[in-house]
């Protein structure tokens, strides 16, 4: 395809590029992807561990399972999937949490979660200011829900957090996530290690300025994480309004680590506990995922960032230090690192997923919006309700594909009128 003749432009190979570029493609419209990355997926990312085992170590999760659209795509591609229930929803392991104290602390999460939903009929604020003072459950709190933003709840919007919408019904896809997604648009014409510098769009036509050339194109969706929005230098001319809501949307940080386990049929399949259940700033541990002999740790916010900054290894000695003070120092040689993929050192994310900062939770909107019917714009920090999440990201790139073909079809239309 010669570039001149790229009707679309699709910026970036993740679920929301590949959501607008499926639309695109099925619909007659000659669109071509273009990924900084040599693979497709974005974050979603499935690797193969030393035994052969899919594990995702972008998202992992089909939730909101029986609305998700990634359900059906499974499905449609003939994946397994797996409806065993999340270990979130089930007690922990009572290795430093003992049972009683489990129940004490479900009751204070779940008299935030309704202060939380109530606080959106309120002016906006820190979703910190509704933990109960004093609670000596606050911390670990603030912990988790560092593994559903990927920062602390002072960062974050009280309304932005309220507005997310799940359904309780969480799937996986026993191949992998990430496979699930990349082998979705598999068969439209993609441009893989092509960063894109910038877009120009002060022509007639859109000028798609990148690292191998530039591509013209009479539109693009725009479908990449909010940290290359973020640059004020990405547009030509600028586009501040997006700039804005970019920096009000950033990325926080998750990460995982997947370790071997010896002997792990001494711990019940999807089960799991916390590290500390005192402090802010410690992993979740879920032991023999999808009942196979290994543990999937999982780090939030600074913790995260933290840990990044020190290096892979240092998410293995943080992870062994913790098991080894629950399970006796024994356990370390019953562990080894397998696979950590740093989201915020990666160029092409720079963080897992995005919240919006106190009293910004409407720049979702501000992001998402088109521009003079020629750039448009998807992502999950696009999603009002579904942010965060792969479907979420789907979601929004079908949309703007559906905004492309409204917008082809009116100046057909226009055309043919003069």
């Amino acid at each position: 395809m010669a570039n001149d003749d790229v009707e679309v432009a699709v910026i970036g190979g993740g679920a929301a590029g590949l959501a607008a570029a499926r639309r695109l493609h099925d619909a007659g419209v000659r669109c071509l992807i273009v990924e900084a990355r040599p693979r497709l997926g974005g974050r979603a990312f499935t690797v193969s561990d030393p035994s052969g085992f899919p594990i995702d170590l972008g998202c992992g999760w089909l939730h909101s399972a029986e609305r998700n659209p990634w359900s059906d795509i499974a499905k449609a591609q003939g994946r397994v999937i797996d409806k065993t229930p999340p270990p979130w929803e089930r007690p922990l392991l009572t290795h430093g949490f003992p049972a009683a104290e489990q129940r004490d602390y479900l009751k204070a999460s779940r008299a935030f979660y309704r202060r939380l939903d109530e606080a959106e009929q309120q002016p906006d604020r820190p979703a910190s200011t509704l933990l109960e003072p004093g609670s000596r459950w606050n911390n670990l709190i603030v912990t988790v829900n560092t593994f559903v933003s990927g920062t602390e709840l002072a960062d974050v919007s009280a309304h932005d957090l309220a507005r997310y919408e799940d359904d309780g019904v969480n799937w996986r896809v026993t191949e992998g996530f990430g496979t699930l997604v990349s082998s979705s648009a598999m068969d439209v014409p993609a441009m893989l290690g092509c960063p894109v510098d910038r877009i120009d769009r002060s022509g007639r036509r859109l000028r798609i300025e990148t690292a191998t050339g530039a591509i013209n194109a009479d539109q693009a969706i725009v479908a990449v994480p909010t940290p290359a929005l973020a640059n004020e230098h990405f547009f030509v001319p600028a586009l501040p309004a997006k700039v804005e809501a970019a920096l009000a949307l950033p990325l926080g940080l998750d990460d995982k680590l997947f370790m071997s386990l010896e002997h792990a049929e001494e711990f019940e399949k999807e089960s799991r506990l916390f590290g500390r259940t005192d402090r802010v700033g410690t992993g979740a541990y879920h032991f023999r995922p999808f009942g196979r002999p290994q543990i999937e740790a999982y780090f939030g916010g600074t913790l995260a960032r933290e840990l990044e900054a020190n290096g892979d290894a240092a998410f293995f000695d943080f992870a062994s230090g913790e098991l080894t003070a629950l399970l006796g120092g024994d356990f370390a040689r019953r562990i080894r690192p397998i696979r950590v993929h740093r989201w915020g050192a990666d160029r092409f994310a720079r963080g897992s997923y995005s919240y919006a900062r106190p009293g910004k939770a409407d720049q979702r909107a501000v992001l998402a919006a088109p521009v003079d019917d020629r750039l448009f714009f998807a992502g999950e920090a696009c999603s009002r309700n579904d942010y965060s999440t792969a479907h979420g990201a789907w979601l929004t790139g079908v949309a703007a594909a559906g905004q492309v073909l409204d917008a082809r079809q009116k100046s057909r239309a226009e055309a043919g009128d003069r």
